[in-house]
């Protein structure tokens, strides 16, 4: 398989996907994908055997662009990771702190840093990635500018970190899926505790939502996750994407499933995978 070995992220060597994709895999050669579009395509093709996709952070919330790719794309999530986020400031060789005017990374970023922005007092622009910001300061010099991204940017592209930490929560943490094109990767070990995945849209007539659900409750299955998104722009159209304890085949969820598929018009499963231990960490 040509695409053995590889794992596709999206954004530029040295982002936040990058830091996860060699903290968790690090036996993997990373493949930076422009778009997460690129990242699942790269998957799909066996280009990369495995993708870093990250799905959700602790203080901006879900990440869209991903619930959208999810559906029909034929790949499966075999794994989840978190990853706390530290982002620091930095700048060309020689530059120093009080010199920084302007400050670029991407806008979730600047909006995860902005108490401390305010403080420096410095103008920020938004662009499409963190690392992307480091990389372009790397290429173009400029003693007035910086850019907020991960420490491994810095150690990429040939920066000076001016300042450390400078995320406004130490708590910052976002949760990557780890994916795969096989069509059916072997199962997680049954010493392991599972989550399953799967997205469903409910039949337009009263109460199904509160009727797909009832078999969850009815058969002792802990509901963790239920996102709403709307599909191709249709409002009459939502899909609603869930994460549930346990595997399909555990009797409990299978009656769920089974009661679930009454009220449906449309369910697809993504995946199922071992719980991270970060999320019984107190």
């Amino acid at each position: 398989m040509s695409g053995r070995g590889k794992i596709a992220f999206q954004g530029e060597l040295g982002a936040n996907s990058h830091e996860a994709c060699r903290t968790y895999f690090p036996d993997y050669e990373p493949a930076p994908c422009a778009t997460f579009e690129e990242a699942f395509e790269a998957m799909k093709s066996g280009a990369c055997a495995l993708g870093m996709i990250p799905v959700e952070n602790s203080i901006v919330g879900r990440i869209s662009d991903v619930h959208h790719l999810l559906p029909n794309s034929g790949l499966k999530i075999i794994g989840e990771k978190f990853k706390p986020i530290s982002f620091h400031l930095m700048a060309n060789p020689g530059v120093k702190l009080e010199d920084v005017k302007v400050v670029s990374s991407m806008a979730v970023a600047l909006g995860q840093c902005r108490r401390s922005l305010k403080r420096l007092n410095v103008r920020t622009e938004a662009v499409g990635d963190t690392a992307g910001a480091a990389k372009a300061l790397a290429e173009h010099p400029d003693p007035t500018r910086a850019a907020i991204s991960p420490a491994l940017a810095a150690e990429i592209y040939g920066l000076d970190i001016l300042l450390r930490d400078v995320e406004d929560e130490r708590s910052n943490t976002t949760r990557f899926l780890v994916m795969t094109g096989e069509r059916e990767p072997p199962p997680p070990p049954f010493t392991e505790q599972c989550l399953t995945s799967f997205v469903f849209r409910v039949r337009n007539v009263p109460a199904a939502l509160y009727k797909a659900m009832g078999g969850f409750a009815t058969n002792g299955v802990n509901m963790t996750k239920l996102e709403s998104y709307m599909e191709d722009g249709a409002f009459s159209a939502t899909m609603f994407y869930a994460e549930v304890e346990g595997r399909p085949e555990d009797r409990g969820l299978a009656l769920a499933l089974e009661e679930l598929s009454f009220f449906c018009e449309r369910f697809e499963l993504l995946g199922v995978f071992a719980v991270d231990p970060f999320r019984t960490r107190v």
